[in-house]
């Protein structure tokens, strides 16, 4: 004869069925997200297989310990002739604040008349033409007093190609004025979803008026859409052939399953906060002539200093790097 403690097991094994078969299912789901993750990773490595920039060296400055959560990171966008002379046309200090959700922008000027160590002064994307990525790092730095950890380089024709993966519809910009000269494309005024050679364009954009200034604004434009673009739900698919593709089309110091990695969180977390600034900043600067250099911007270093310590708001850190670099 058959218990009720043998009745009471088989009608809690029969409850327990549903979660059993919920549980595969989605372990199931979480295997197959990732495989696809993987192989979508894999193709983008092989899509920009050999394309990496050479930018030479590189050695960091530690993190510092009063702000173990933040990370300031060079990000430099050069005009690759294959000569392995370029220049750095686009120079940006990204500082991500990890344990804020927050990531604070910092664009230099390429014309700052600026002191490079080992060299007379010149303009700064010079420093990357005399010696890669460290010599301007260490340029960078020295002028400016700002630890910088780890650093990311891209050629222009490798940003088309990145664009068009992380976004095949496009980039939504509305640009101010027709655009045309020495850009590679025509672009109209109004709202455009730009591809990755007219978003190029459009960043790279200085016959008017605001000449280099106005480029600056417009780089901090695109920065902000493209953090817009990849943290949107639409985009989560194509992050792995992103991130793939950027361990060749990207020369950088971080790891690409690592940065895989920040990056998904970052778009999983959704509500990053992006603040921007631009050295040099309002009043501290003026416009000089050398034979050498050509027309370039004369700062007041000091107060540009302290204009980025307060915007990063890490003056423990600044000091630390001023004692580190400066003589």
């Amino acid at each position: 004869m058959e218990t009720s403690h043998t009745r009471r097991g088989r009608k809690r094994r029969r409850r327990l069925r549903p979660f059993r078969t919920l549980f595969t299912l989605l372990f199931v789901l979480a295997i197959a997200a990732g495989l696809y993750s993987v192989w979508q990773y894999n193709q983008g490595r092989e899509l920009a297989a050999g394309e990496k920039p050479d930018s030479g060296p590189f050695s960091g400055d530690p993190i510092d310990p009063q702000y173990p959560y933040v990370e300031n990171y060079l990000l430099l966008g050069i005009d690759d002739d294959k000569s392995g002379k370029s220049r750095s046309d686009t120079m940006i200090l990204a500082s991500l604040d990890k344990e804020n959700n927050r990531v604070k922008l910092v664009s230099f000027m390429r014309d700052i008349y600026a002191d490079i160590p080992g060299y007379q002064s010149y303009k700064l994307n010079t420093a990357y033409y005399l010696g890669g990525v460290q010599l301007t790092k260490d340029t960078i730095s020295g002028m400016f007093g700002v630890p910088i950890h780890h650093y990311a380089v891209t050629d222009f024709d490798n940003f088309e190609k990145l664009i068009d993966i992380a976004a095949p519809g496009g980039i939504r910009i509305d640009v101010e004025k027709p655009m045309s000269e020495k850009i590679g494309v025509t672009l109209t005024q109004g709202t455009h979803d730009l591809n990755g050679k007219e978003l190029l364009g459009y960043a790279r954009f200085r016959a008017d008026s605001e000449g280099d200034f106005g480029r600056v604004k417009r780089q901090q434009k695109v920065i902000a859409a493209l953090k817009d673009e990849v943290i949107s739900p639409s985009t989560l698919p194509r992050l792995p052939k992103l991130a793939g593709a950027a361990t060749s089309y990207v020369e950088t110091d971080v790891g690409g399953l690592d940065g895989l990695r920040k990056v998904l969180k970052a778009a999983a977390s959704g509500g990053l906060e992006l603040e921007r600034m631009t050295i040099p900043v309002d009043g501290t600067y003026s416009f000089g002539t050398y034979s050498h250099a050509g027309s370039v911007l004369e700062l007041d270093v000091s107060a540009n200093r302290e204009a980025i310590s307060e915007f990063l708001g890490t003056p423990g850190a600044m000091k630390g790097a001023s004692a580190r670099l400066m003589p």
